[in-house]
């Protein structure tokens, strides 16, 4: 009775479950209307608030922000004031009535454009006293989704009150204090590493250039350059300038601004100092050589620049208006340099052969004593950026490098000790624990490699020298992966990698996770070896506390109760994960936002990023109806939920080496009963997109006793007194004979050691010379069409040539900048679904094993779908980038 109630019950939690998931996520989209809501009736939520629209150039920023809210105390705000700007605070008026300074209130885009993980500022309001104290923040806008979901938006205001009372002087990090070193450490917020690294970084960078602007921080004094003959006093033409880098180049492309890319950039500048006497000489000649060191005072320092290609000025407005050059700036470490217009000087023309045609040029006088030629420097260009979706403009800093070289420097470069990068800090300070992690990986790795030796020292009844390393890996996965280090790696991040592959990769941003960025390295090198399991059965921190609870059930006595959801509901639930993996990343390409909140399908963020008990009751309630389903079905989230899962079983069809198999596994049913992942069919084949390598199959492989065939054998032998020879690498006692002792019925079935025929497409035979072969397997990957093709589908041939014309046609467009990202990629998943189609009715095989060997195998759908789909991805994501690089493909994608 027993069995027959749960065969009942099984397929109607499961149901449940999904129906739960489905509505989950669109629970995980109503946030998004709600921080409309929120922000418009005047509460704090800054998620994507609507900011005004002259907020970066207006000179009374407090009418438009409230800068009362970051400066208590004050009684009104000057303009803006000031290169960066700031705004001053005052108080009650002294005795004459004049009020008195209490400090300054920065924007923080007005100073730095730092990106935090959504790949936009978090525009921050900062309040700072005349001591140099932070007394106020208040964060205006974010465009980070993991607070509007994951995490309580409060969070990012707890971590900002913890500046309050420290000052611009302090060397502060995230992370622990390290008083050795002077440095005061902040607390992070669990799962937004990258987030509180950027607006640490912004909060630095902000207070530190406002004060050092007013006085409160002293210039840095650093030695004057000494200078040494070029060339032998002999001019340089233009060419050997910037092959030498006395001249730099900066460029600032249309789509760095949010605007329609072209032909032409949106501004093109070189510049170069002109201290040195003889790089003067050669772009001035020697009368403008002599002529500006007539004007220069000692300590005063020229540069030149020029701008060759671009209708934008680098000389701006703000010079007309206040006689200050609001668009160019020097930087040299923390020190930033502004030109008024009294530093500026008419530059009539370059002397240097080959010097390029300009359109706007200028000279201009650096008069700090805190700069030297002798350190490296940057020019930076300011801009704002116009976002494509939302129309907004916001602040944005584009820079270029500068240094003399050793030849032109008396005594050559000083040395040079620059700051870290923030990724890099992260790395550093978490040595140990990354080291430790990664020596994980690699034991993991090393330990799975060794599983041919280890399911041959197992038995069904004693499974405990495969056991044993694959419990410790769930152990350390649950408990230090997940909950320790909050490593779990999610489907978000394959969509903001996609995301970013095509329209602005950053390395730091990935670099500044590192436990992500390593588990990220394992997790596609094992996949492409050796299929998604490895990761999904044993590294998994929530499968495998799925599994682990599942074992536990077993022994409370549930056992009775945990029956397989029946083979046939099952082969229909398990596409449900590869639906939404793509259903999220067609979302992601239009709005990475949306698609984030309905990556909520994930219980990842609520069990381990966040905690159940810090999130709204659904959030709770899902996680809860997974782990308890979990009890009685083996993993029921990584069989039919998982998008992370789908993503990965696509590679998997093609990984290099799969497990073993023997010809007496099609009419056995021995390893297909015991499959938890039911990933073996009928005919004894596994599925390697569903495989989630519990080596089950492989400990009854080569078990003498488990596994029918052997056993079989072994008593056949005995009865016969026949010697027992050892199981070979085919599964089967070596034959005394030269004959393996394979069933009759077994050897006139299919083939279970391959997951479909094995077959040999017409002109890639083994007799098949290499040239032609590759050849032969180019021209099988780019035309899906074949002769028995045109003889079984005509019609869908004929129709597939029209759109393979249309596609093309489609990149051709796309190569003039008159087909938007977003027609083109639609241009291309219409081609891909066609492509399927086409094999499918005339080449319908795929390669098996390694990708340079020559075994092919017959397809099914998921495989043609796999294939198609991975093969067009890497073909379109490579034309796609060529044609940004080139700036020839138009908008159309946020």
């Amino acid at each position: 009775m027993a069995p027959r109630v749960a065969t009942r019950v099984a397929p109607w939690l499961v149901s449940a479950g999904v129906a739960l998931a489905l509505a989950l996520a669109w629970a995980a989209a109503q946030p998004a209307q709600a921080a409309v809501d929120a922000h418009a009736a005047g509460t704090h939520q800054a998620y994507e608030a609507h900011l005004p629209d002259d907020l970066a150039t207006a000179p009374e920023l407090c009418a438009r922000v409230p800068c009362a809210e970051v400066f208590p105390g004050a009684l009104s705000f000057s303009p803006r004031k000031g290169q960066p700007p700031y705004v001053e605070a005052y108080g009650a008026p002294d005795a004459q009535g004049r009020p008195a300074l209490l400090g300054y209130v920065m924007l923080s885009t007005d100073i730095t454009d730092t990106p935090a993980y959504s790949g936009k500022p978090v525009v921050t309001l900062i309040g700072m006293d005349v001591k140099g104290r932070y007394v106020g923040v208040k964060v205006l806008k974010h465009s980070e989704p993991i607070l509007l979901l994951g995490i309580p938006e409060q969070a990012l205001v707890d971590f900002n009150h913890q500046y309050l009372g420290r000052s611009v002087t302090d060397l502060i990090e995230v992370g622990p204090s390290r008083p050795e070193e002077n440095i005061l450490g902040v607390d992070a917020i669990s799962g937004a590493t990258v987030t509180v690294v950027a607006q640490n970084q912004v909060m630095q960078l902000s207070g530190q250039a406002v004060a050092r602007q007013v006085g409160l921080v002293p210039a840095t004094q650093r030695p004057s350059a000494q200078f040494q003959p070029l060339a032998g006093g002999q001019r340089l033409d233009w060419a050997s300038l910037v092959a030498r880098g006395l001249v730099q180049r900066l460029r600032v492309e249309p789509p760095q601004v949010g605007l329609p890319p072209g032909s032409e950039p949106f501004i093109e500048l070189w510049f170069g100092d002109l201290n040195h006497p003889d790089l003067a000489l050669s772009l001035l000649g020697e009368r403008g050589r002599d002529n500006l060191r007539a004007r220069l005072q000692p300590g005063e320092h020229a540069l030149f620049i020029i701008r060759t290609a671009g209708a934008e000025s680098f000389k701006g407005s703000g010079f007309v208006r206040g006689g200050i050059y609001d668009r160019v700036q020097v930087k040299q470490e923390a020190d930033a340099f502004t030109f008024r217009d009294l530093d500026y000087l008419n530059l009539y023309g370059l002397e240097a052969a080959g010097a390029p045609a300009y359109t706007e040029s200028a000279l201009f006088i650096l008069r700090s004593p805190a700069f030297s030629a002798a350190y490296p420097w940057k020019l930076a260009f300011l801009g704002n950026r116009v976002d494509r979706a939302t129309g907004q403009r916001s602040f944005a800093v584009f820079e270029s490098r500068y240094w003399l070289p050793d030849a032109a420097l008396q005594g050559g470069r000083p040395a040079v000790t620059e700051p870290d990068a923030p990724w890099l800090r992260i790395w550093k300070a978490q040595a140990g624990r990354i080291g430790a992690f990664a020596l994980l990986l690699v034991a993991v790795a090393a330990v799975y490699a060794q599983r041919d030796r280890l399911t041959r020292r197992a038995t069904h009844k004693n499974k405990w020298p495969v056991n044993a390393f694959k419990y410790s890996a769930w152990a350390l996965s649950i408990g230090v992966v997940g909950f320790g280090l909050m490593a779990q790696p999610s489907v978000t991040q394959v969509l903001t990698w996609f995301h970013s592959l095509l329209f602005q990769w950053t390395w730091s941003l990935f670099l500044s996770d590192p436990f992500i960025f390593l588990f990220w390295i394992f997790i596609i090198a094992t996949t492409f070896v050796f299929g998604r399991g490895l990761f999904c059965g044993w590294l998994c921190p929530f499968g495998s506390l799925s599994e682990a609870l599942f074992k536990l059930g077993r022994r409370l006595g549930l056992r009775r109760w945990q029956k397989p959801v029946p083979q046939a509901l099952h082969d229909r639930l398990k596409w449900l994960k590869y639906a939404l993996f793509f259903g999220l990343l067609v979302v992601s390409l239009f709005d990475m936002g949306l698609a984030e909140m309905l990556a909520e399908v994930e219980p990842f963020k609520t069990t381990f990023l966040v905690g159940v008990t810090h999130r709204a009751w659904p959030y709770g309630l899902y996680v809860a109806a997974l782990l308890g389903l979990s009890l009685f079905i083996e993993r029921p989230y990584c069989k039919y939920l998982c998008p992370l899962g789908g993503a990965l079983a696509m590679p998997s069809t093609f990984r290099w080496f799969g497990l073993q198999r023997k010809a007496d596994c099609n009419r056995c049913k021995a390893c297909a009963v015991g499959c938890g992942a039911q990933a073996i069919d009928a005919d004894g084949r596994i599925d390697h997109r569903e495989c989630l390598h519990c080596l089950d199959c492989m400990v009854l492989y080569t078990d003498e006793k488990g596994c029918p065939p052997l056993a079989r054998e072994r008593k056949r032998r005995e009865r016969d007194g026949l010697l027992i020879t050892p199981i070979g690498a085919d599964g089967y006692y070596i034959p005394i004979d030269a004959v393996p002792a394979i069933h009759p019925q077994a050897a006139e079935g299919p083939d279970p050691r391959w997951p479909t025929a094995r077959i040999t497409p017409p002109q890639l035979g083994p007799e098949v010379g290499t040239g032609r072969w590759l050849l032969q397997e180019l021209r099988q990957h780019l035309l899906p069409w074949s002769r028995d093709g045109w003889t079984q589908a005509r019609t869908l041939q004929i129709i597939g040539l029209g759109l393979a014309l249309a596609a093309s046609a489609a990149w051709v467009l796309g190569a003039q900048g008159r087909l938007p990202a977003a027609g083109l990629i639609g241009c291309w998943f219409g081609w891909s679904v066609a492509e399927v189609l086409l094999r499918w009715h005339g080449q319908r095989w795929v390669k098996d094993g390694p990708w340079w060997g020559r075994t092919w195998r017959v397809a099914g759908v998921m495989d043609l779908l796999s294939y198609v789909a991975f093969k067009n991805l890497m073909i379109g994501a490579a034309l796609f980038l060529v044609l940004r690089a080139a700036g020839r493909l138009s908008g159309g994608l946020p």
